[in-house]
């Protein structure tokens, strides 16, 4: 058999796969990418490794007692027995259909992350949630956590159309590079993350967009606790900033240019509402209840609070005042308590600059956060496969799962409502992994077990299936025909079946429909369509809608075997809020007063104490002295080995590990202080749990702060701490980022550090990369 190559894509780009006898054993990056991810490496090694689900598996206890809360699901002791198709489809189908005829639809949670697949069809969100829409319906999940704090914070302040556009139509990195001239982030412009973008790119633009802009004369400043999060070739400062402290520097900021004159004040007055309550609290008129003299926040405070001088602080106000400046607040900012803050706080700093709805300038918040983010849109749309109408409305927030599971009935607030979480007894999930996003895995892994069955569609033995009762085992990418496409995308792109499916896989798509066919929804789910005619049927749909715009794309055949095809209708974005800017009388938001809302008297008529009616500094949790029982602050950022928990097993992603652990960098006087050096283990801990870690020394990390990344799976098998392998979900703490938009918090812990082995130590296994008990292999 000769070795062939073919075309694929990823939500990390586009490549190239090499196959020998049946087997991947090489990538290719595609030549028209400037600037290819190195992730790619890892495919490989994870498209063959012995964590692949082969079968049909069921837990034995599942089997044995039948549906039903059990402490021991996540056990990692526990069995597993492989069955036939036809047995678990019977048994899933059987079980689904009690759920829904004893308790209600409602009783359901479809969870899924969406990024299990980078393509149109077989994508593994729109397929379950179809799925269970076709039987009645679920109780879904809202916003994610990736951004939740700016999906609920913005439409609130902006209105959801432009709150939409911030997230999804931002300028350009086009713009950037001909309007602007001083770019000040709040979080970096971390490369590593423009590497990834739901549904792929045809070409990694972002970093050399970035290097482009540089060498225009465009001038960077990075406000993080990591030196790196901002790229090596481009021209940039960096100031180092403790974490969660991003607002106060921001007040500070605001503090200069209100006192010296330098905030324009006919924008202010003209395009904002509540200006002067955040110029009051600014400068020390009131404190937030309004009711005695407040403290000024002054440069010398945010000095206190922060770590950056004051001077430096009025020096940066003075420069941003005077050029054209892009106000950039980075998702990773916003995942920490509090996380709506430094969100309004840095609108609030761009509107007193008077530069917002101007080409270039103003406030964004992703730039260096995502790939696709910068580089332009697609209002035509893309091909896409119709997930139906869900007809239960119940819904939780997505980071609230296990409040969810261990409290059923319970009271929460949610954006203004008063709520209770929906009693949940079967738990679906699919395209996702809650033990890479979630908080608090021992807390997760105590939810998890209230459920009655749990059920994961998979390719790999994560964690999360290894907390399933029932495991489906899906195709991968390679094993499939499938299109890509993203917002913003250069292509439309096929993905041809490279090789054969792993082990009984199947297609997720006929997984559901032939559990839609046992549950008498078979013709509402796939429509009479088999998952081949349904690529033609969105692509043909697709072509159609983009032809009555007269832009003409080709037939299905053509592009299949051309490969790909120009995306019609792609724009270069240009200034947020240029409409509203040029007449706001005309243009007016859809914000109660149709301006930008400084102050929003619906936010403050919440009355949350953890998110009043404008910005304002609270000292989160990770903000303190370093004498107490936890002195360090966590960071855990995105990693830059692997998407997400996504083929952790690759060779990439073991390339960074340490002695088999995650890497965890901190600064020389930090390892020092401990007694480490590089190459030693470390247990982490928090109050909430521990893990083990392997040291990095780094000066490119601030001192008192630690770095450990998201997304190494997670290995409860030691009973020496909680993730032998340095999962930071372990030890980070499961709580909301307010009452507002409850949004992700897992950025940011305190910690401490104690040497756990040398390099000549014992240290105990890492498991997470074994099958579970009785599982065979293919």
């Amino acid at each position: 058999m000769a070795v062939t190559s073919h075309p694929t894509n990823a939500h990390w780009g586009s490549y190239q796969v090499v196959v020998d006898e049946g087997r991947v054993v090489g990538v290719r990056p595609n030549q028209e990418d400037p600037a290819h991810s190195p992730i790619m490496q890892n495919v490989p090694d994870a498209q063959h490794h012995t964590t692949r689900v082969a079968r049909p598996t069921v837990r034995r206890r599942w089997l044995d007692h039948g549906p039903g809360p059990d402490p021991r699901r996540g056990d990692p002791e526990d069995d597993y027995v492989e069955v036939e198709w036809e047995t678990v489809l019977d048994l899933l189908a059987r079980e689904l259909d009690r759920v829904r005829t004893e308790h209600g639809n409602q009783a359901i949670y479809g969870g899924s992350y969406g990024w299990g697949s980078a393509g149109r069809v077989h994508h593994a969100q729109s397929l379950v949630h179809r799925f269970l829409n076709s039987i009645g319906g679920y109780t879904r999940s809202r916003t994610t956590y990736s951004h939740g704090a700016i999906e609920v914070l913005f439409p609130r302040i902006l209105g959801t159309p432009i709150a939409n556009r911030m997230l999804h139509r931002a300028p350009s990195w086009t713009q950037i590079r001909e309007h602007t001239e001083l770019l000040v982030s709040f979080g970096g412009l971390r490369v590593s993350n423009t590497w990834n973008t739901s549904g792929g790119r045809a070409a990694q633009t972002a970093g050399p967009s970035m290097r482009a802009a540089s060498d225009a004369g465009v001038q960077y400043v990075s406000l993080s606790p990591l030196r790196d999060d901002m790229p090596d070739d481009v021209k940039a400062e960096w100031v180092p900033v403790r974490p969660g402290t991003d607002t106060a520097v921001m007040l500070g900021l605001m503090h200069v240019l209100f006192t010296e004159d330098l905030a324009d004040t006919g924008f202010l007055d003209r395009y904002t509402e509540g200006a002067d309550v955040v110029r009051s609290y600014v400068l020390g008129g009131r404190d937030e209840q309004g009711n005695r003299p407040g403290l000024a926040r002054t440069p010398e405070w945010a000095e206190r609070v922060s770590g950056v001088p004051a001077a430096e602080i009025r020096e940066l106000a003075r420069r941003m005042a005077e050029k054209r400046t892009l106000v950039n607040v980075g998702w990773s900012v916003q995942r920490a308590r509090y996380g709506e803050q430094p969100l309004w706080a840095g609108l609030a700093l761009a509107c007193c600059l008077g530069q917002v709805g101007l080409p270039g300038t103003g406030f964004a918040c992703g730039y260096g956060s995502i790939g696709n983010y910068g580089g332009g849109s697609t209002p035509l749309g893309l091909p896409r496969l119709p997930q139906g109408d869900n007809a239960v409305s119940e819904f939780i927030p997505v980071t609230r799962i296990a409040d969810a599971l261990l409290h059923p009935g319970g009271a929460y607030r949610f954006d203004g409502e008063d709520r209770r979480y929906p009693d949940l007894r079967l738990v679906y999930w699919a395209g996702g992994n809650p033990f890479h996003h979630h908080q608090d895995l021992k807390r997760l892994t105590k939810a998890f077990g209230r459920a009655e069955t749990v059920v994961v569609n998979e390719t790999h033995w994560t964690a999360t299936a290894r907390h399933a009762d029932i495991v489906i085992p899906a195709t991968t990418t390679l094993e499939r025909d499938d299109i890509a496409a993203s917002r913003g995308d250069l292509s439309v792109r096929t993905m041809p079946r490279a090789v054969a499916p792993h082990g009984q896989a199947r297609n997720e798509y006929d997984t559901f429909a032939a559990l839609a066919e046992r549950l008498g929804s078979g013709e509402r789910f796939t429509e009479g369509r088999t998952s081949s005619q349904w690529l033609r049927h969105i692509y043909e749909q697709w072509r159609s809608m983009v032809a009555r715009k007269d832009i003409e794309v080709p037939p299905f055949e053509t592009f299949w075997a051309q490969g790909r095809v120009e995306m019609p209708g792609r724009v270069e974005d240009e200034a947020l809020l240029g409409e509203f800017r040029a007449d706001p009388d005309r243009n007016a938001l859809r914000t109660p007063s149709g301006r930008i809302e400084l102050f929003s008297s619906t936010i403050d008529s919440f009355g949350y104490e953890d998110c009043p009616g404008h910005p304002v500094w609270f000292a989160g949790p990770s903000v303190g002295d370093r004498t107490g029982e936890f002195p360090l602050v966590m960071v855990a950022n995105q990693p830059s080995g692997r998407l997400h928990s996504q083929q952790d097993m690759g060779a990439h992603s073991r390339s960074q590990k340490v002695r088999g652990r995650a890497p965890l960098r901190l600064h020389p006087d930090d390892a020092a202080g401990h007694g480490v050096d590089d190459g030693d283990v470390v247990r982490v801990s928090s109050a909430v749990g521990s893990c083990l870690a392997g040291v990095v020394v780094s000066d490119a990390v601030g001192p008192g702060i630690v770095q450990l990344s998201t997304g190494t799976w997670y290995d409860p098998s030691s009973p020496d701490v909680d993730c032998a392998h340095g999962n930071p979900n372990a030890i980070t703490e499961d709580v909301g980022t307010s009452a507002l938009s409850q949004g992700c918090t897992g950025q940011l812990t305190r910690v401490r550090l104690e040497r756990f082995a040398g390099p000549e130590d014992g240290l105990p296994p890492v498991r997470a990369f074994e099958p579970p008990h009785g599982v065979t292999g293919v």
